[in-house]
Order: structure tokens, then sequence, then C-alpha cells
């Protein structure tokens, strides 16, 4: 419980203190995010929030994880760490091709599958599936750890989004293992939750500094790595867990998770590369409807515990009735959402400056130069 605690508090003061450093050194050297087809800010932001968010989860894991007590996965999970994290630093100061990024996810995802043997091994009754061979194992793995890497990368849209949601799952994952004596894993859990919540004090509404890529697929990489070890862990030993560890494991991640497979689907069907951007995220979806960046995280971060919540209240249930109520609950959702209720445009004009500014439709308005706020409703 000390190593926890000690986690947290390094993780949370490094993190802390080290962003105002970052956000210093980018106002110095104009290193911007800059607005695009789908990102409505206007004010010069950057998106190197991820140096914050690395350096204080790697120096607390340094400092507080008992070595002894890890198998030779760790080593595996830093070099992990500071390759994803290189990856991300890159492309959010020169924009790396997406094929570039990939290759880089792929052989991440290789080494902890190969070499640090990260591996889901049985599905628990999932469409009739229980013990995994060693290729199944490998290739699900694979796809698990990919999808959750670009999963939060892609929900990373909205100021305070992805820091909370990683924060509420590694939260999560921690409590069990720390319930189940699994105190290296509750260590790296306390650890980046420390990190993030130093983090959301500068990326709420209005964020002083965004998490880029660098932050947002290394909080993926992690999570995909305590949900692989939830799902392995819960199978051996639990105190409160069945063998419904798959559908929880999901259920923890589900805002995420359905997003980036709901939005894939929706550019696969219309012929397009999944990897094109546009706006059919959930939260582009709700920031059409009028609401501001913290009304969106926080009906997010809102949707994401009650999911949490019921899929722990089912957990006894079979667990593909637990992942069918989990898509029946997410897309019925959506579905009211898009159909019931209406559009809310709105344009903003300040500090008697003149600005384009691109609303959800991607039209894109003619210039205001008024001192005034100008507002644009669509019922």
């Amino acid at each position: 419980m000390i190593q926890v605690a000690a986690g947290i508090i390094i993780a949370y003061l490094v993190t802390f203190f080290l962003l105002p450093l970052v956000i210093r050194i980018a106002d110095d050297n104009k290193l911007y995010d800059l607005p695009d087809e789908r990102k409505l800010h206007c004010n010069k932001v950057s998106s190197l929030g991820g140096i914050g968010i690395f350096s204080g989860i790697i120096l607390s894991l340094l400092l507080v994880a008992d070595f002894s007590n890890y198998s030779a996965e760790l080593q595996y999970f830093i070099a992990c760490f500071f390759m994803i994290f290189l990856i991300g630093i890159i492309d959010d100061i020169f924009v790396l091709k997406a094929w570039k990024k990939i290759l880089g996810q792929v052989l991440i995802t290789l080494i902890l599958t190969l070499k640090a043997n990260l591996l889901i091994t049985n599905l628990h009754g999932f469409l009739g599936i229980y013990e995994l061979t060693y290729s199944e194992s490998i290739y699900i793995s694979f796809f698990t750890i990919t999808l959750l890497i670009n999963s939060f990368n892609l929900i990373d849209g909205v100021d305070g989004l992805a820091g909370s949601i990683g924060f509420i799952s590694c939260l999560l994952f921690g409590t069990f293992f720390l319930m189940n004596n699994l105190i290296h894993y509750a260590v790296l859990s306390f650890c980046v939750c420390g990190a993030l919540l130093a983090f959301l004090k500068y990326n709420f509404s209005p964020a002083k500094i965004f998490m880029g890529d660098s932050g947002s697929t290394l909080i993926g990489l992690i999570a995909a790595i305590l949900a692989i070890k939830f799902v392995e862990s819960a199978s051996i030993q639990s105190e409160f867990l069945n063998e419904s560890a798959p559908a929880i494991a999901f259920g923890f991640l589900l805002i995420p998770l359905l997003d980036v497979l709901r939005v894939f689907a929706i550019r696969i069907y219309k012929k397009q590369s999944p990897l094109v951007p546009d706006r059919n995220h959930l939260h582009h979806l709700l920031q059409n409807k009028g609401l501001t960046h913290t009304q969106v995280t926080l009906t997010l971060v809102a949707a994401q515990l009650l999911f949490a919540a019921l899929t722990l209240l089912a957990q006894h249930l079979n667990i593909n009735l637990i992942i069918a109520l989990q898509f029946t609950l997410y897309f019925s959702s959506v579905y009211m959402l898009k159909e019931f209720i209406p559009k809310r445009r709105k344009l903003h004009v300040v500090h008697n400056q003149s600005i384009d500014v691109l609303l959800p439709d991607l039209k894109v308005y003619p210039i205001f130069t008024k001192k005034e706020k100008v507002s644009i409703s669509e019922d």
C-alpha cells in the first residue's frame, strides 16, 4: 500500500511541476497544435503534454516499483513505453505519416506479445470459446493492444476527455489488482492515475496544454497491458470476479473501444480508409448538439462510470449476455442522441479579431470582426 501511495504522489508531483515548464518552452518555440477540419480550438495550445505524463509515470515506476517481484516482462513494458512515447512526440512536432505510426505500433505489439508474453489465453466462453492456442492468443492479443492504443488516440479530441477516461479505467483496474495483492500492477495503475490527475489540472477547458499522440497512445498502451493482465489474473485469483472477466475489462474501457469500432465501421461502409479523419466520433456528435468541451467530457465520463457499474452488477450473468447488453445499451444511446436531440450550432467571436470558425457540418462561415458573440442555431 505504501508503494501505491508513493507512486501516486511522485507521479502527480513530477507531472504537475513539469507541465508549466513544457508550456513555457512550447510558447517560446511556437510549438502549437494547429486547428484543422476536426478541431474547433482557436487559441494557441501545445500538444506536448505527453512529456509530463510520460515523465511522471516512468520516474514514479523506477523509484517505487519493487523490481525483484517483477518478472522479466517489466523491462519490455518500459522499453515499449519509451518507444510509443518517442513515436508520439515525433508525430506531435513533425507529423508522421499514418503508416509509419502503424509500423511502430506493430513493432511494439510484437515485443509485448512475443517477448513480454502479454497474451490473452482464455476467452471464458465468449462466443463459445474458452482456451486459446498459442497462435490464437497472439492474434487476439495483437488486435486488443493495437485497438486500445488507437482508441485512446482517437477520443483525444475534447479538453479533458482522454485523460479522464484513462484515469477512470486505471483506477478501476488498479483497485482490482490491489484487492488481489497484485501490487506491481497496482503500482503501475496508480502511477498513471497520479500523472493523469496532475495533467487534467492543465487540460480541462480552457486547456493550457493537450496530451498529444505522445500521451494518448501511451495511455492506450498501458490500458491494454492492464486489461490483458486483468483478464488473465481474474481467471487465476479473484475475490469478486467470475468467468465474465473479459466482459468486465471491456466495460471498464467501453467508451473508447466502441467509439473507435463504430467510427471504423462507418468509414469502411463509406468505402473510406479507417485511418481517414472525420467528425463521427461520439464527442463530435455531442459537440454538434451544442455541448461545450466541459459538458462533453462530463457526459462521457458519467457514461463510462455507468457502463462500468452496470457491468459489475451484471458480472454473474453469462458473458455473451453481458457483452450483448453492453452493445445494445451503447448503440441505442448513440441512435437516440443522433435522431431525437436537435442540432444546435454556436459561433463565437472574441477579442475583436478576424477568425474563421469551422462548424460541425464542415462549412466555413464568413469572417466576423465585431466584438460580439454571434450565435447560429439549428433545430
